[in-house]
């Protein structure tokens, strides 16, 4: 009896701190929000929404306050980095899963995990040393630092996101899928692609939705090669400014409006991510359906 009871408490204060965790959590994303929005809502209004989110001018001397191109600088290189990272970061989770010998296995998978290590300075300084001078030589466009650089950059950045969250779900996938295709005659890489990776979409798309936030959060790296120029890019050669990159910069000096309206961008940063999320969401739902 003495034993029984003491499980329970111990499975009552194990419940208790799960739940306190939990709550701490959830405590804290809603002070950030609370926090972004008490602070960038009354910028917007201020300057005036259409004016912040639509205009093309970002001169907070002269109280200019459009985000505009670092919206498009965002857009741009993350989505240039999801079209350079996810196709690679999904073949490799897939070679890793289901076709690496064991030999080989044992040295890619840890130099997978040492890149998600590696510091973000350190991703920039290989971008500032190797791609830059590299697209600055063959593009006579382009100083080098660029929006095709920063693509570059980041489609290498997000790999170890996408693929430490694909491989995983590939591999949850039960034996039998596989073991059926095989019976009724589909080859080994049919079998893979044609039942193992679809049977293991919802945790692709999860890893797509982590590598897209990895992207369109990154700052130092980016900061470093994309040449920050608020300014509407009128090519994948020139340089431009991101949400995330204009906040870092600016952020040390800025006071009263400008300081308001670097925390407004951060409100639209988190809406993206929000939108991102949801949409990701909605796409894994109607496919369950």
């Amino acid at each position: 009896m003495e034993q029984i009871t003491w499980n329970r408490v111990r499975e009552a204060v194990v419940q208790g701190i799960f739940l306190a965790t939990a709550v701490i959590s959830i405590i804290a994303v809603a002070l950030i929000c609370v926090f972004l929005f008490a602070n960038g809502v009354p910028a917007m209004r201020e300057i005036g929404i259409a004016e912040f989110l639509g205009g093309t001018t970002w001169k907070p001397g002269n109280d200019k306050y459009g985000i505009l191109p670092m919206i498009l600088g965002s857009i741009y290189v993350t989505g240039g980095a999801l079209v350079i990272g996810v196709p690679i970061g999904i073949l490799m989770a897939v070679f890793l899963a289901r076709f690496c010998p064991r030999r080989v296995y044992r040295f890619l998978k840890p130099t997978v995990d040492l890149l998600a290590g590696i510091p973000s300075i350190v991703y920039g300084f290989f971008g500032l040393v190797v791609l830059v001078p590299w697209i600055r030589e063959h593009f006579d466009r382009s100083n080098g630092q660029s929006i095709l650089c920063a693509c570059l950059l980041l489609g290498i950045m997000i790999l170890p996101t996408i693929i430490g969250a694909a491989e995983p779900s590939i591999r949850a996938v039960e034996q039998s899928c596989y073991e059926g295709a095989r019976a009724l005659g589909a080859t080994h890489e049919r079998s893979v692609f044609t039942v193992l990776v679809p049977a293991a979409k919802s945790g692709i798309f999860a890893a797509v939705v982590l590598g897209v936030g990895r992207a369109l959060g990154e700052t130092m790296a980016v900061m470093m090669v994309v040449g920050n120029q608020p300014r509407v890019p009128e090519s994948i050669l020139a340089g431009v400014r991101t949400l995330t990159t204009n906040i870092v910069l600016e952020m040390g000096y800025a006071t009263d409006l400008h300081r308001e309206a670097l925390i407004a961008t951060g409100v639209v940063l988190f809406v993206f991510i929000l939108i991102i999320n949801l949409c990701f969401s909605a796409i894994k739902r109607s496919g369950k359906e």
